[in-house]
């Protein structure tokens, strides 16, 4: 009789052998394409993309990068069947009522509220009447933002919001036109050299409180950004889901591009957020892994 665990082990080997055949015998014109919904040039998610469609293309997959808002832009790309893989922030993907499944647990974005170096900000609590901006609109930060506002006891009505992409949202900070910008990337993002970071660390465990387990305390070394200390801030993991049409074989052969080409696929911007190891790509929470992945995990790790 066959256990269910032979089973299991056996559909493993069979998509991990239909990847790996893809992987070594894929001529360029066979390659399958696979749109990525990504992120804002010169932000984190963006650059992973980059990187990953470059170690992707001796895989017989051809991963064309789509420059979005962000992980609400990315999932509604991704609903609507306008790309095949997104990136997405674990928060954003919990409010998505589609919960499309995860290829893995890539890196951390860390939430960065930032200030002129001048500025009489200290905390969050203290933006009250303050112009900021809240992150492009469809961007996963769009949504932490509010959050964090009323973790601190901010009602949205007591600031004046806007929702800008990063490079405008710096200038507008510099030019004196606002008074504060949330990013939600990885460190450093070089967009932010020369501001000064909120410390968001009393914010953490009120995050978790309030909204779940998904926001992690986590510290940006001092001399990460130049000549600014040591500030305690929260993480999100990024994960990378994709959509249930997304045939087994095409996951599976990303899956092993994340599994075998780890030390190519840190970004700048990922210092000290490396999270592609097989451990830690399975830790998904409660989002599942497509199956295509969960085979590939299996067949290394059982």
């Amino acid at each position: 009789m066959i256990t269910r665990r032979q089973l299991l082990s056996a559909g493993a080997l069979a998509v991990a052998g239909a990847a790996a055949v893809s992987t070594g015998c894929a001529r360029k014109s066979d390659a399958v394409t696979v749109r990525l919904a990504a992120g804002e040039e010169g932000g984190f998610y963006h650059a992973f993309a980059l990187l990953l469609a470059r170690e992707a293309a001796g895989s017989g997959v051809r991963v064309q990068v789509l420059t979005t808002a962000g992980s609400r832009d990315n999932l509604r790309l991704l609903a609507g069947g306008d790309a095949d893989t997104a990136l997405v922030l674990a928060d954003s993907l919990a409010e998505d009522p589609e919960r499309p499944p995860a290829i893995g647990r890539v890196y951390e974005n860390y939430l960065q509220w930032a200030v002129a170096p001048d500025s009489a900000f200290r905390t969050v609590a203290d933006l009250r009447g303050a112009r900021v901006n809240l992150g492009a609109a469809g961007s996963g930060a769009a949504s932490s933002g509010m959050k964090l506002l009323a973790a601190a006891g901010v009602a949205v009505e007591e600031v004046t919001v806007t929702h800008l992409p990063l490079p405008d949202a710096v200038s507008a900070l510099t030019q004196g036109r606002s008074e504060a910008l949330l990013w939600a990337g990885g460190v450093p993002t070089a967009a932010l050299n020369g501001l000064r970071l909120l410390d968001l660390g009393p914010l953490a465990a009120m995050m978790r409180d309030r909204f779940g387990y998904l926001y992690d305390p986590v510290l940006i070394p001092a001399g990460t950004y130049p000549g600014m200390p040591a500030v305690h801030t929260i993480g999100v993991a990024n994960l990378l889901v994709a959509a249930t049409t997304l045939p087994d074989s095409t996951v599976a052969a990303l899956t092993n591009v994340l599994l075998t080409h780890a030390d190519s696929l840190v970004p700048a911007e990922a210092a000290g957020t490396q999270f592609l190891d097989a451990r830690s790509l399975i830790g998904t929470g409660t989002v599942p892994l497509h199956p295509g992945a969960a085979a590939v995990y299996r067949r290394h790790h059982g």
